[in-house]
């Protein structure tokens, strides 16, 4: 009878933790993410981009080849589900962070259980991912980061799990192993720059074989690892080599990326100054994004410095928590470009730094001596849904989105452009001077020529595309951003212009119709 009813109090706190998660990533998206209800439309260039592409997956078009996006093939795997699901609106989009954020969340409150009571990881979970949400570097919503989050933050957790309380007395198993790979694949199809992560990741654990003396298990370790890397690719190698574009995939993926995007080339700085360079951008990043580094540092210091039972064995997992951050750090940013939102994988580990929070609270309080599942559940509920306040009014308070939920749908350009454009029966449409503004997503068009919008790759063979797609008229309308190529008076009419303020600049984006 005593285990029947302990048996149904874990199944109770289970469903409530998960109700809770759920519940809490909602919230957290439902402010700072445009591509929320109370928002009239997220009309960031990228995501609009992958939602084109994801678009054009689902209606025969082979990214790349027929349309060209330099991401990875799951994010627009994902964004053609969003599609499916609201073929003119991000309603699929927000669905689509809701359950990521709630894979986030179950990941971090995992990993603050390594460190502290489950009852208090619960209620720290929340504001986690909130100071990460309300940072600079989550952007507009729906950025390759944000999708590559629960991955990293999976990865971070079997990592710490093994090096706390499995190293170094038994090696880390198969299982593990595998499914980091996996994660590792998944990364690297969606945007391979975080991929810094993985690989700090598989070396500290083939140096904990070493530290065995285990040469054989550590190649062994290292070749489940890449199998499971393996995993992930295989659909798209299926995909590709039955489209007849597998050349297409490495040359949109691969070589843009690395060759045209960066300045990974013989003609780049010296490594004196990229040292210099990456050791001034990390500065301009962390005081940008303050709102989790205030957290993160403090939390990777005492994970680095922090005494334990044996000094000798916390050689290894200081070394990897070190690994972790600078090879994801290094992934990112060795290329020598910067964004806002590339910044956005780095809040991985601001959960240290509320485990940080979460072990002197309960030092404080005396909760080590409490039994498990002592606490009151009112209490607990309490604190819950205080933790889910707070992390409304501070992203709202703190978030760079909340003033755009002030403007009215019907005053957008989008949305007088739409009407235009709907007077047409299927209209084709080419994006020029900027990636994609959104036009292809409210008015449901797909893409129609591989240059369907203006990359922002160093390619002369964009702009050329594009102007001879004016010059022979293949589309009905085209978007351009401030200027347009003057080849456009032949076949084009001017039919609206409407300026608009894009994070703090000020553009002019025109409409031409085919004469």
């Amino acid at each position: 009878m005593e285990r029947t009813k302990n048996e149904n109090k874990i199944s109770n706190h289970i469903w409530f933790a998960m109700i809770y998660l759920v519940l809490a990533a909602f919230v957290i998206l439902l402010f700072a993410s445009r591509s929320s209800m109370l928002y009239p439309c997220n009309d960031w260039n990228d995501a609009n981009s992958y939602f084109s592409v994801g678009k054009g997956l689902f209606n025969g078009k082979v990214p790349y080849r027929d349309i060209f996006d330099q991401k990875g093939m799951y994010l627009y795997f994902f964004y053609g589900l969003a599609y499916l699901i609201s073929h003119t609106t991000f309603m699929g989009v927000f669905l689509l962070e809701w359950i990521l954020a709630v894979a986030d969340l179950l990941a971090i409150c995992k990993i603050l259980q390594l460190y502290v009571k489950k009852n208090t990881a619960l209620v720290l979970t929340p504001p986690v991912l909130a100071v990460s949400f309300a940072s600079q570097s989550f952007y507009w919503g729906g950025s390759a980061e944000e999708i590559c989050l629960p991955f990293l933050l999976w990865g971070l957790y079997l990592s710490l799990r093994y090096f706390k309380r499995e190293y170094p007395d038994s090696s880390i198993d198969d299982r593990t192993l595998f499914l980091g790979g996996i994660l590792a694949g998944m990364v690297a199809n969606i945007k391979f720059t975080s991929l810094g992560f993985f690989f700090a990741w598989m070396m500290c654990v083939a140096f904990a074989f070493l530290a065995r003396k285990d040469l054989k298990g550590a190649i062994r370790a290292c070749v489940i690892f890449l199998l499971g890397m393996a995993l992930p690719f295989v659909p798209w190698v299926i995909y590709f080599a039955v489209n007849h574009a597998l050349y297409y995939w490495y040359w949109g993926y691969v070589y843009i990326n690395v060759f045209a995007y960066s300045n990974l080339t013989g003609e780049g700085p010296g490594l004196l100054e990229r040292i210099y360079t990456l050791s001034k951008l990390l500065y301009w990043v962390i005081r940008k994004n303050l709102c989790y580094f205030v957290f993160v540092i403090p939390g990777v210091l005492y994970e680095f410095f922090g005494k334990g039972k044996d000094e000798k064995r916390r050689l290894l997992p200081m070394f990897n928590i070190f690994s972790l951050c600078f090879f994801l750090f290094l992934g990112i940013y060795v290329g020598g470009s910067e964004l806002p939102y590339y910044a956005l994988p780095l809040s991985v580990f601001t959960v240290l730094g509320f485990a940080l929070i979460g072990r002197l609270w309960e030092y404080l309080c005396g909760k080590r001596a409490e039994r498990p599942g002592s606490s009151d559940g009112l209490a607990q509920s309490l604190c819950c849904v205080l933790s889910l306040c707070i992390c409304a009014v501070f992203i709202y308070s703190s978030s760079m989105n909340t003033p755009f939920m002030k403007v009215k749908k019907e005053d957008h350009f989008l949305y007088k452009f739409q009407k235009i454009v709907e007077q047409e029966e299927n209209p084709t449409l080419l994006n020029i001077g900027c990636l994609d503004a959104g036009l292809y997503t409210v008015c449901d068009i797909v893409p129609t020529c591989q240059w369907f919008q203006t990359q922002t790759v160093i390619m002369d063979t964009v702009l050329s595309e594009q102007e001879r797609y004016i010059r022979e008229g293949q589309i009905t309308f085209v978007l351009a951003r401030d200027s347009y190529p003057d080849v456009i008076w032949e076949q084009y009419e001017l039919v609206a212009s409407e300026p608009w303020d894009h994070n703090g600049q000020e553009f002019t984006y025109y409409l031409f119709r085919k004469k």
